[in-house]
């Protein structure tokens, strides 16, 4: 089978010397993701267009199609099936097994593109193949102008393909084709929206992450980090960027006005974040911010805290309403992460000013020792999002079990989208479906003189909720590792 991708149309107006380049490395990002699926894949295309090729008898195509609909740059996936040209007849046969079912109670219409020399003219495929389609199937008829469905047939010299189903891509621009960005990330849903909406528009993002206070929240954070870089930016390498920032938030409940501590701690994070994005050559930061959710988001305290540094300061969400956002949240697949990450809320004003003044802000920002801040941008810390799971420690040495015993209950704490791709089955044993978001809430039902296995693909999720568990008092917490 072949798949033709079409890039989005904002790529088909560019000039030619950017079209060109965002198609090499939308081809390219295309070609190193697939590979990790099966080197074999072909890919190949031209100007407006990307060829995939998948080797026959693999089963390959759901799980391509998987990743091409996540991958930022393409508009539309085109299933293509490729069949050596021997006839009228058999082209007939090839379009009514392809479309026969799906025509039921729809209009439809043939489109024929012929290239090189044949014997036919394309009206005349078109007309064989709708009448063979109207007697095999429910259709309710031809309609030419507005069909409900398009059988789309392209025929060359010695071989056809018939056009199958459609896929809806991301759209944007290809990750990689615009510049660098540091999106500042809390794990909820306003951040992580944003630097997914960032990813969609081709800008490759650093995400940095100022722990004001505690591990169980940068353990949740560089959760939801590695899925949205898994999901839709593993083409390309980024850092995950921690920031010890507990003493620049005690510093300033000590020397500012309690009324300026929302808008003073985001203007303390955006000088951090300018200097840290000078290091990883970013161009500009990216921030969650929605005008009104909140005090320190009104335009006049938003122009006060951009005030702090002189990096293009990029909010994608900075006309959506909540709602929107956690509705973009639960399609990319966040919204369980956010609702279940833990908080910090040390900085909370009694009566946060909603329209600040730049001078009587500074003036109060001019109390803080800048050893403080500086000395929290020196003790960040650095990883690589491809490995940033494999760095988080847990609080307990967690026993690995290889063979579970028949009364074992397996739990499997996937996100419900990987247990949907490869599904955990066992003959001996009872598995239950539980994603490590709503592990806390659901092992207090559950029996307490039973034995339970975690299980996840890699073992580190596993591993990081069961010790977490078994330091809250639960010992009939193991993890599942069946031997490779």
């Amino acid at each position: 089978m072949k798949l033709l991708i079409r890039p989005a149309p904002e790529v088909a107006i560019k000039s030619k010397p950017v079209r060109q380049q965002q198609m090499r490395q939308l081809r390219q990002n295309i070609r190193k993701l697939l590979a990790r699926l099966d080197y074999n894949i072909r890919v190949d295309g031209s100007w407006d267009r990307v060829d995939v090729e998948l080797p026959d008898g693999l089963g390959l195509e759901g799980p391509v199609i998987d990743e091409l609909v996540r991958i930022p740059g393409i508009s539309t996936i085109q299933e293509i099936g490729v069949f050596p040209f021997v006839g009228i007849d058999d082209v007939c046969e090839k379009a009514i097994e392809a479309y026969a079912e799906r025509l039921s109670g729809q209009t439809f219409a043939v489109r024929v593109r012929r290239h090189g020399s044949h014997e036919f003219r394309s009206i005349d495929l078109e007309r064989s193949v709708g009448a063979a389609l109207l007697e095999a199937s429910n259709a309710s008829g031809v309609n030419l102008k507005k069909p409900d469905l398009e059988v789309r047939i392209e025929i060359n010299e010695e071989t056809f393909h018939i056009a199958h189903r459609r896929h809806e891509g991301l759209g944007g621009y290809p990750l990689g084709t615009v510049e660098t960005v540091m999106t500042l990330v809390s794990g909820g849903y306003d951040s992580s929206v944003a630097a997914y909406l960032m990813m969609r528009r081709g800008i490759r993002s650093h995400f940095l992450f100022f722990n004001l206070g505690g591990t169980a929240h940068e353990v949740g954070v560089r959760q939801v980090v590695h899925y949205l870089w898994q999901r839709y930016g593993a083409s390309h390498s980024v850092k995950f960027i921690s920031v010890p920032f507990d003493g620049v938030v005690a510093e300033i409940m000590r020397s500012v006005n309690h009324r300026h501590w929302g808008v003073v701690l985001k203007r303390q994070m955006l000088k951090a974040a300018a200097e840290i994005a000078r290091d990883y050559s970013a161009t500009g930061l990216v921030m969650g911010d929605a005008v009104a959710q909140v005090s320190s988001q009104t335009l006049t305290n938003l122009n006060v805290v951009d005030r702090a540094s002189d990096e293009v300061v990029l909010r994608p969400l900075i006309a959506m309403d909540k709602q929107e956002i956690i509705r973009i949240a639960r399609d990319i697949g966040t919204e369980p992460f956010a609702r279940n990450m833990p908080e910090y809320c040390g900085v909370i004003s009694s009566k946060p000013v909603t329209r600040a003044r730049l001078h009587r802000v500074e003036e109060d920002e001019a109390n803080l020792n800048p050893e403080v801040l500086a000395q929290a941008v020196a003790s960040r810390s650095d990883a690589m999002v491809s490995s940033l799971l494999d760095s988080i420690t847990t609080p307990e040495e967690i026993e690995l079990v290889q063979t579970p015993s028949v009364a074992d209950v397996i739990i499997d704490v996937r996100h419900p989208s990987e247990e949907q791709r490869a599904p955990l089955s066992l003959t001996n044993n009872q598995v239950l479906k539980i994603p490590f978001y709503e592990l806390n809430q659901q092992l207090s039902e559950l029996s307490g003189d039973r034995q339970y296995l975690l299980y996840c693909d890699r073992g580190t999720m596993s591993r990081l909720h069961a010790g977490h568990l078994r330091a809250e008092g639960h010992s009939n917490v193991k993890v599942y590792t069946p031997a490779a």
